[in-house]
Order: structure tokens, then sequence, then C-alpha cells
């Protein structure tokens, strides 16, 4: 796995524009190299307000839409077109206002679809692996990007603290009891994050800042979720300076005034 870099920039409204600059122009580069990229989304109030900026730039025109796939890296197990549905989200900030394809939209299904969280789970793994390619060496794609949002508490995706689906070598699992509601959601293991050719960390807020300092030191992933978030490739903490404020001196830079 790769070193985590960390770039810290002014406050949470710089760091969405900022990260969707990034966004755009690493999707470009790899349909340039490529011929199609992948993303891995997420949900919160940072990585919505992230797909919102994308939304609203002119460059977002430089990447070619149809040929991205977009992913998620976990979902509420709530029905289709709930507000608490990260897919629901992620179509009203971006999805809806560019032309991607839908068979290359992979949501994670809900309650809505008859299967349970676990038969969703599985639905989802079998879907990764169908995309997967011989080069990836895996069960999963190898994601250009993987966007993570991160809580409190260092959960990532849904993977939270403590919790069994940390131990799982599937690629996806079904999460009960979550901390945070609701209380059943469907989540990427380590493993699938890990798989990623670069995993993205965004994170705003004073309230972030001992989980950023934790995810960024030794810590086990098992009680810090957000320590395993490591990309094979590359690995960005994207933070603003709230968030930032407790890692050790010099080891973030300020991106922008």
């Amino acid at each position: 796995m790769s070193v985590a870099s960390v770039v810290v920039h002014r406050d949470a409204d710089v760091l969405a524009k900022a990260v969707a600059a990034r966004i755009i122009t690493r999707l470009v580069d790899v349909q340039a190299a490529r011929g199609s990229a992948s993303l891995v989304l997420t949900g919160g109030t940072v990585g919505t307000a992230t797909l919102a900026a994308i939304a609203e730039t002119p460059a977002r025109d430089a990447v070619d839409w149809e040929r991205l796939d977009i992913w998620w890296g976990d979902e509420r197990f709530v029905p289709t077109g709930d507000p608490e549905r990260n897919e629901t989200g992620a179509r009203a900030a971006l999805l809806d206002h560019v032309d991607v394809d839908p068979e290359r939209v992979h949501v994670m299904l809900g309650p809505d679809s008859g299967l349970t969280a676990e038969e969703s789970a599985d639905a989802y793994a079998v879907e990764l692996s169908k995309a997967a390619r011989p080069e990836d060496h895996g069960p999963v794609p190898r994601f250009d990007i993987m966007l993570l949002g991160m809580g409190p508490d260092a959960h990532v995706a849904s993977l939270f603290p403590g919790m069994p689906a940390l131990y799982d070598t599937r690629s996806v699992v079904a999460v009960h009891g979550s901390p945070k509601p609701p209380p059943t959601r469907i989540s990427l293991t380590l493993p699938a994050i890990q798989a990623s050719r670069e995993v993205w960390v965004v994170a705003a807020g004073e309230e972030k800042s001992g989980a950023v300092r934790l995810a960024l030191s030794d810590s086990g992933p098992v009680q810090v979720p957000a320590a395993g978030a490591r990309g094979r490739s590359g690995t960005l903490f994207l933070l603003d300076r709230a968030a930032a404020s407790k890692i050790p001196p010099g080891l973030g830079r300020i991106a922008s005034p």
C-alpha cells in the first residue's frame, strides 16, 4: 500500500472546489491514456459538495462521461430515491447533469429491489467481479479514484471501528447495527478499498481533526478504519485547515490561500 500524502485547503468550500478540479484533471488524464476511467463516490456533506462543484464548473465538459464507470463505496440500505441514499445525493448534485451511461452507473440495491442486505451485498460483489479485468488480479476493478469521507470516529465507507466488517475478506458486506443511522448499510471492505489505484480521503471540520491524526499515525485499521484506507499507487488526505489542525507540523501542505 502507498504512503499517505496530505494536502490542506483553507476551508470546506475551497476544499470541495479543489477536490472537484483534481477529479476532473485525473479523469481526463486516465481517459486519455486508457480510453475509460472509474470513480468510486462517497456521500456526506463534503462529498456531495464536491460533486456539485464538478457540475458547476465548465471544466466538467473535458471529461467523457459516457466512458466513466461510477461505483459507490457504501450505501444506506433504504429504498431507491430515499434522501438518505448516497445515490440520491449524487444524482441530484452531479449525475443528473452530465451524460453518464446508465449501464455504467453501478448502484447498490435497496430493500425495494426485493433483496435482503446480504443479497444486495452479494449482488454488488458479483457486479464488481464481472467488471474486473485479468490485469486487476483480484475480484474488484482497480478503481482509478476511490473517494472516501471520514467520520469523527475515523470510519470510512460504512466500516465503523471494531465492527466485524473490518475483519471480512470479501469485497462487499452488509453492515448491521451501524452506530450512525440508518442501522443497515452495504459497504466495500478494506481489501476492496485497497485494490484502488488511488484512494482520496476527504474531510473537513475540527470534529474530524482527532480522527485525521490517528488515521495518519501507526494506528491499526480495526480501531481506526481510515488508517487502512490506502491505495496501491497513491493515497491522499484532502483536508481543510480545521480537519488538519491536530496533525504534526510539516506533514500537510497548504494548497490554497
